[in-house]
């Protein structure tokens, strides 16, 4: 199977590939440079010069805040982009795979989202992408996964952030407000890998296992796996946390779907996180 992956300099899509080229795919992995996905001329270049079975979209205008003063650009990448990809796919009989995101919600209230629930985004970046799989389901062979709080090695994310700070600072706040799961890339992309073994298309909802926590649950389980006890972490409001875009307080999605298809569900996000900080060499926990 040959696998085109878009937005391959990013923490997923180098993810992808490397699992791609794991299972002994042909996976050729494309960036801004190789392949400008709001240009179709050049969409149409990579297909007609690869012939993908498959394609990994996973390149999107994912600057969230940004995107609320650029809303024309962003539209640009995340839905017109999309579509350039879409109208190729459909042309070659490609499989396509989409990632989404929770923003597609409004993030109001506790209950989980489900894959058929109705979409009301939040903010320009939840609105564009929705934009965007609405472009994909012109599709009749189409994976849509909508994903939370991903984290991975190739990439800026939040833990990453979360051990800067403590670097200079040993006193935190952070939103116990907003809750949800993360994501860890490696384990999104052994599933992304197995849904393209398959034909059974769909919007799924994707995350790692483990429970619901909020931002600050998340960073009290950094700072216990990495050791440091004299880091003290305030639980704040969103209120006390103005941003430009608003935030999701609800980020909870039923991934009920994935087992109900025969999909192995992620592992547990606490685990996900030790083989995170183990790979990027910040783990001080011992067995």
């Amino acid at each position: 199977m040959k696998v085109l992956v878009t937005g391959s300099n990013g923490q997923l899509g180098h993810d992808v590939i490397m699992e791609l080229n794991k299972r002994g795919y042909d996976a050729l992995g494309v960036d801004i440079k190789e392949m400008d996905i709001t240009d179709s001329a050049s969409v149409e270049s990579v297909f007609n010069g690869f012939g993908p079975d498959a394609v990994v979209h996973c390149a999107a205008w994912t600057a969230v805040d940004a995107a609320e003063n650029n809303a024309d650009a962003c539209r640009l990448v995340n839905a017109k982009g999309t579509g350039n990809i879409a109208d190729a796919c459909k042309r070659y009989n490609t499989k396509l795979v989409y990632l989404s995101t929770d923003y597609v919600f409004n993030g109001e209230g506790e209950t989980p989202w489900k894959p058929d629930d109705k979409c009301e985004p939040l903010n320009v970046y939840g609105l564009t992408k929705y934009e965007g799989e609405l472009e994909v389901k012109r599709l009749e062979k189409f994976f849509i996964l909508r994903i939370s709080w991903v984290f991975g090695k190739n990439g800026k994310n939040f833990v990453k952030t979360v051990l800067g700070l403590i670097e200079n600072h040993n006193v935190l706040n952070f939103v116990d407000d907003q809750t949800g799961t993360p994501t860890y890339t490696p384990d999104l992309s052994r599933l992304i890998c197995d849904m393209l073994e398959t034909e059974k298309y769909g919007v799924y909802h994707v995350s790692n296992e483990g429970g619901y926590i909020s931002w600050y649950d998340f960073v009290l389980e950094i700072l216990k796996q990495v050791k440091r006890t004299d880091v003290t972490v305030n639980p704040v409001s969103s209120d006390e946390f103005k941003t430009p875009a608003k935030r999701p307080h609800n980020s909870r999605l039923d991934k009920s779907k994935l087992a109900e298809n025969g999909f192995k569900p992620l592992p547990d996000w606490k685990d996900a996180l030790k083989r995170y900080l183990t790979e990027i060499g910040d783990n001080n926990e011992s067995d």
